[in-house]
């Protein structure tokens, strides 16, 4: 499986153990950037991991800047993207199960590292249920439509 990692300035040194974390884990990681802790435009990061989720050149993404706010409104802008920002991992295990997220936002000014790789490891676990879920996900995707 490919995953997109992207972030900005204020997520470096997280990215870079989420990257070492999915790695063990076997996970191929493309990471976009940036590796700079000079002030960038998470939005940038944000459309390109979405546009890469969204034309299947990655499987899913995971963002991080300081809240994992902008960049996820970010990537939203994206058709096909289904990103979520997710502080715990009750919320990332369900947006997979019951809204297929293809993509994962956390923030690097909101939780520790350790509780950043148990967020990432609920929903690269969780499967999506399908049923009623999928039926409220094709409502959802229709509104992108309009």
């Amino acid at each position: 499986m490919k995953i997109v990692l992207a972030n900005d300035h204020s997520a470096v040194d997280m990215k870079k153990e989420i990257l070492a974390h999915l790695e063990e884990k076997g996970y191929q990681v493309i990471d976009i950037g940036t590796n700079s802790p000079e002030s960038c435009d998470y939005p940038v990061f944000g459309e390109r991991a979405g546009k890469m989720v969204a034309s299947g050149e990655a499987d899913l993404g995971i963002l991080i800047c300081g809240t994992g706010v902008g960049i996820s409104l970010a990537a939203n802008k994206v058709k096909g993207v289904r990103a979520c920002v997710c502080s715990e991992p009750y919320s990332a295990k369900l947006s997979r199960m019951h809204n297929d997220t293809n993509i994962l936002a956390f923030g690097a000014r909101v939780v520790g590292t350790e509780l950043a790789k148990m967020i990432v490891d609920e929903w690269l676990a969780a499967e999506f249920e399908g049923g009623r879920h999928k039926r409220r996900v094709d409502m959802i995707m229709e509104i992108e439509k309009r």
